[in-house]
């Protein structure tokens, strides 16, 4: 666009906004440049380490988990570009489920970060300060995967086959499998780690999983026209995103703990008092996101390949 183009673009966007031009124009006479730190706010962000310890390595672990929630909001925004797009060709769709497998594939090398980046003496002084708060109250990783796949795909695996799938959202919360984290199914008596956890999101949740009831990605691939859901380079991109979140990424995460606290008595030993090792396995809970997407070998050999 040459000069008289832009300035003739820009009158007429600020003529559909009610705003005289001569007044915009004027104003940027006394507007300050940008600045890359006023930008990123940077200042404010380095402003938001508060170490509860003495142990230097505590930075490191607050650090990387910041980290991952900036993470988790990006595949959160790429996610909406498919959920919230009316109709969606293939090629954009699987554009941003690669974008969205490499922001999993940065989280899954980067646990090297915090697996080789502490000392194990100062974690262990550390983390039950931390108690009982845990990664396990990532709400924005809670959101991924309700917005990725279908409800009864995030049920545990103990009911998924007699849950009433017509039953309430609140009825499908409560028999989510990362709730086998913090709750007793026999006694019903839920850990403080859960309690904390639904008292600050629960009704978030169950607002957040009826809004992406018939928009979550799972849902989006089915309502494609056949064809589309047989592009090979959409499924190949369906499969490696399930893969590396519901594989890859939790194995990372499971290895990383298992180094600090593992041993014969683990199970009863992370921050917020989790039976750890069952929540997080693959091969216990099978999160699956696209189960239709696999073959039934892969499918009875979910975790192990």
């Amino acid at each position: 666009m040459n000069r008289e183009e832009i300035l003739k673009a820009i009158e007429e966007k600020y003529e559909k906004l009610g705003v005289p031009v001569d007044s915009m124009l004027e104003g940027l006479l006394w507007s300050t440049p940008i600045t890359y730190w006023d930008y990123i706010q940077t200042d404010a962000l380095l402003g938001l380490q508060n170490p509860r310890t003495t142990q230097p390595d505590e930075m490191v672990f607050i650090m990387y988990h910041q980290v991952n929630e900036l993470l988790f909001k990006m595949i959160l925004w790429e996610i909406d570009q498919v959920a919230k797009t009316t109709k969606i060709a293939a090629d954009k769709f699987s554009m941003h489920l690669n974008r969205i497998s490499r922001y999993f594939d940065m989280l899954c090398s980067s646990f090297n970060v915090m697996a080789d980046g502490m000392e194990k003496d100062q974690y262990l002084k550390f983390r039950n300060t931390l108690t009982p708060a845990s990664g396990f109250q990532s709400a924005q990783y809670r959101k991924i995967e309700f917005a990725s796949t279908e409800l009864i795909n995030l049920i545990d695996a103990r009911y998924r086959d007699t849950i009433d799938r017509n039953s309430s959202f609140k009825n499908a919360y409560n028999h989510l499998y990362w709730q086998a984290a913090g709750k007793n199914y026999t006694t019903g008596q839920k850990s403080t780690l859960l309690n904390l956890f639904e008292k600050k999101y629960m009704g978030d949740f169950i607002d957040f999983m009826e809004d992406y009831n018939d928009i979550n990605l799972s849902k989006k691939f089915k309502q494609l026209p056949k064809e589309v859901q047989e592009n090979q380079d959409l499924i190949k991109a369906m499969r490696h995103y399930d893969y590396t979140v519901n594989v890859k990424w939790v194995m990372a995460h499971y290895n990383a703990a298992a180094k600090y606290i593992g041993g014969d008595d683990s199970e009863l030993k992370a921050t917020g008092g989790s039976n750890w090792r069952k929540y997080m396995h693959p091969k216990y809970q099978r999160r699956i996101f696209y189960p239709y997407l696999w073959s039934k070998e892969e499918l009875e050999n979910w975790g192990t390949f």
